[in-house]
């Protein structure tokens, strides 16, 4: 049993989404007992007047000030909210490699970002999301903006693939104690005749829900997911090594318009 309070850190941009990004990671927080870190990281190229020092010292000043008023006021708002402390820094330079330093130093349990909400095709090619996914190999937290998190009501916790395991790890057995029962459970297989295999025994009481893979398969699951009235999916992301399994991750990102937990092993930092 952990006995230290999880280490979260939310990684986020400056956008109207960060509020409810915020707001679910801590609402997060409170179910499983953690802390919450925000991290921002500007693009310093943004910022300097490459042409002249003085002015790119005047403009890294000035933008500092500003993104620390701006980052305060957002923080403090959702602290005092939640009565919940959440600690904040930033910093100015390349992205990827302040974000990697950042969680080589911190080592956090959990790693929040924000999911997107255009009705782009690219979702999962938002640069950072992408970095993360790749190269963390811990428990990241997809907050969904549209369905936050509520420490003050039950969730309605999905799971897909692999329930007896996913639901055996530390986190999921703390977010437990907040979900309706019994659990739905979603599995894709790949063929029909293999569903009378995947229904194996389980200590836990679930109602599952079975798809045959197919190219209509992640849209079957978004909606039933959304019919089940789910906030929150947990899915195996670790165990993701053919190219079709990588592409139906992504699908799900992109396509299920709920908040995802995809459990890590316990090597919580990035990976060189």
């Amino acid at each position: 049993m952990k006995k230290n309070k999880y280490n979260i850190v939310v990684l986020a941009d400056l956008k109207k989404s960060v509020n409810t990004t915020l707001k679910s990671a801590v609402s997060l927080a409170k179910m499983i007992d953690g802390e919450v870190s925000f991290f921002y990281v500007k693009n310093a190229a943004k910022v300097v007047d490459r042409d002249n020092q003085l002015s790119a010292i005047r403009s890294i000043n000035h933008d500092y000030t500003a993104t620390d008023k701006k980052i305060k006021k957002i923080v403090e708002s959702v602290s005092s909210e939640f009565q919940v402390p959440i600690n904040y820094s930033f910093s100015f330079g390349n992205v990827k490699h302040e974000i990697d330093d950042y969680i080589k130093e911190n080592k956090p349990d959990i790693i929040v970002l924000g999911k997107k909400t255009s009705n782009s095709l690219n979702l999962i090619g938002d640069n950072i999301t992408k970095f993360v996914l790749k190269q963390y190999h811990g428990t990241i937290f997809i907050a969904d903006t549209n369905n936050i998190l509520d420490p003050n009501n039950k969730i309605s916790l999905g799971v897909l693939n692999n329930t007896e395991t996913l639901l055996n790890t530390s986190i999921a057995e703390d977010l437990l104690v907040y979900a309706q029962k019994p659990i739905k459970s979603f599995k894709i297989v790949d063929k029909s005749d293999t569903l009378d295999e995947v229904n194996s025994a389980s200590e836990i009481n679930t109602i599952d829900y079975v798809f045959e893979q197919n190219d209509n398969s992640i849209d079957n699951l978004s909606n039933y997911i959304t019919k089940n009235n789910i906030n929150l999916l947990c899915f195996d992301r670790m165990e993701e090594k053919s190219n079709a399994a990588k592409k139906n991750i992504r699908a799900i990102i992109n396509k299920v318009n709920v908040s995802l937990l995809l459990p890590g092993n316990q090597n919580h930092s990035l990976q060189q």
